[in-house]
């Protein structure tokens, strides 16, 4: 298996929300690769973020990829709204709705990279169906709604089932939930290559953080 290259992927949630620009700035100039924008509803996870408004305000601070996870049901009638407010990749949850194909097609149809996440007790067998529609997947290594969690090490074997199913296709392995120094060895030998930390990258020195994600995924390559 080709190593995919290693992207890091700070997720805004936990930064410091006064300062949202500069917070972005600074993880840009840490060596950050992609911007996690969080979306959550208070309906399909028990919390309530910010929605596309605050993303768009902070768009023009940075040219990073801005990588927007949409934990909400119904969430159909709110891909056009993050598409124009910046997002380059737009990723649902297999979870939030009956219609998942239909999802990936309008994704596709703005003209945005498709991503589908899987909470913890969901099987990977669920994207059969759908895989030759996916950019990335995700694998949530918590139970979403909540930052700070304490990763699930039972979700490391999903991380291997994905990249099977992935096989030779151009398709992104992504992990969310408790990364950090101590977790991110494990999960890129599982397969994964875009590694989303927040509360690890946020509550200290960024540049220091992210430098200690990549070094800890390094040593497994």
């Amino acid at each position: 298996m080709t190593q995919r290259a290693l992207i890091i992927a700070p997720s805004i949630l936990a930064a410091d929300f006064s300062k949202l620009g500069d917070e972005v700035k600074a993880i840009e100039a840490g060596g950050a690769d992609w911007v996690h924008v969080d979306v959550m509803d208070g309906h399909f996870v028990p919390n309530i973020s910010f929605g596309a408004p605050i993303m768009q305000s902070i768009r023009p601070h940075t040219k990073m990829v801005f990588d927007v996870h949409l934990m909400i049901a119904p969430v159909d009638p709110y891909l056009a709204q993050f598409a124009a407010a910046g997002a380059d990749r737009i990723t649902v949850h297999a979870e939030a709705g009956p219609h998942l194909h239909r999802s990936l097609q309008t994704i596709r149809g703005l003209g945005k990279k498709t991503g589908v996440a899987l909470n913890p007790g969901t099987p990977v067998a669920v994207l059969e169906p759908v895989v030759d529609m996916l950019d990335m997947i995700l694998i949530m290594t918590v139970n979403p709604g909540f930052g700070g969690q304490s990763f699930i090490p039972s979700t490391v074997e999903k991380i291997t089932q994905a990249r099977a199913l992935a096989g030779g296709r151009n398709i992104d392995i992504q992990v969310d939930g408790g990364i950090t120094p101590e977790t991110a060895g494990a999960v890129v030998r599982a397969g994964a290559n875009v590694l989303v930390a927040g509360s690890a990258i946020f509550k200290g020195n960024h540049a220091a953080a992210i430098k200690a994600l990549r070094n800890a995924s390094a040593i497994t390559v």
